[in-house]
């Protein structure tokens, strides 16, 4: 099987797959940039969060939460109120913690090339910690993700340990994380649609070059003389075969691998 039909294949395996998150389906703020990714054939989305400010009982273990253990007191992707939180506060057992988690976003592409574009758009929207990795199967990842995130411990073994004046001035900046990822969010939709509509313009006009040329070639054949158009073949071959003896400098380029 050739790479681009065993691509297909996965694309076709991930997007009929049941979305099993705790949301059990896409955030608003991000199903127009989904959907404009798994419509091009070169990308599909496998994973993707919109930014959300979340409140956390994690127990007695303080800092050293395990998902699976913790309990989700409150949860949103919108920004939140403190009442909101108050309220929550009043569930906790252990150690609360606040967070806002920013947008994340993964997308396996079918080429290097088609995640590097891909790369080089969330990194001029701001998701500057985003990364490419590629895995031993050949399949090539690219996380959008950016570093502004929050984290604060509230309680400790259920006590609280802050003020609500205090928890008013940390959910105001989570709130403000959230507003500037919801902006950088709408700027990688549009920074994309741009390099999208660059990649067909630049993919087109190289189609047409190519077509002129060989029209050329053929027009300007069909004029020559033949001994004339013989000796400039055997001038061309001998002149490739010079080429082809020589050292290809090249690029070696070496990707560690990183099993997924």
């Amino acid at each position: 099987m050739d790479r681009s039909a065993e691509f297909r294949r996965w694309k076709a395996q991930c997007l009929s797959k049941a979305d099993l998150s705790r949301k059990g389906s896409l955030d608003e703020d991000v199903v127009e940039l989904v959907q404009l990714l798994n419509e091009r054939e070169q990308f599909f989305t496998t994973s993707s969060c919109s930014g959300r400010i979340v409140l956390l009982d994690g127990g007695t273990n303080g800092f050293e939460i395990q998902k699976q253990n913790c309990c989700w007191l409150l949860v949103t992707h919108k920004p939140c109120v403190k009442d909101d939180v108050i309220e929550a506060l009043k569930k906790v057992n252990g150690d609360a913690i606040l967070k806002f988690e920013p947008f994340v976003l993964h997308v396996q592409c079918q080429t290097l090339q088609d995640a590097q574009m891909l790369h080089t758009v969330a990194v001029d929207s701001g998701f500057r910690n985003s990364g490419i990795t590629v895995g031993k199967k050949g399949k090539t990842m690219l996380a959008v993700r950016s570093t502004h995130g929050l984290e604060v411990p509230l309680s400790q073994k259920g006590k609280l340990m802050v003020s609500e004046e205090y928890i008013a001035f940390v959910l105001n900046l989570a709130n403000q994380k959230m507003e500037e990822n919801k902006k950088r969010i709408e700027r990688f939709y549009t920074c994309l649609q741009n390099a999208l509509k660059r990649e067909a313009s630049s993919s087109s006009h190289i189609k047409v070059k190519s077509k002129e040329k060989n029209n050329s070639l053929y027009t300007h054949k069909k004029k020559r003389k033949p001994e004339k158009a013989c000796d400039k073949c055997i001038a061309e071959e001998n002149e490739n075969d010079l080429e082809n003896d020589e050292d290809d400098p090249g690029l070696s380029v070496k990707i560690f691998p990183e099993d997924y």
